[in-house]
């Protein structure tokens, strides 16, 4: 399974992040340890929500399309809430 994932900062509401991987339990530990470049300065992170795909291809064009502008809208509607 391939997920797409939605983050937020537990210490600045504001800060948000959109990413994959297959492996979501330990990309989880990797963000809240500090191994992500992009979401190191803002840690802890918790888990919005996931979508699971069993493609990869389908997977990464969804990441791309929440990382889209319409994409943005349609995350803030149903995941950021």
């Amino acid at each position: 399974m391939h997920c797409v994932y939605l983050l937020k900062s537990i210490n600045h509401q504001n800060q948000r992040y959109v990413g994959v991987t297959g492996d979501l339990k330990q990309r989880l530990l990797d963000h809240n340890a500090g191994r992500s470049a992009h979401t190191a300065s803002h840690k802890p992170w918790e888990l919005v929500v996931y979508v699971a795909f069993a493609d990869k291809a389908k997977a990464l064009a969804f990441e791309r399309y929440l990382k889209a502008g319409s994409g943005h809208a349609f995350a803030r509607r149903h995941f950021w809430g």
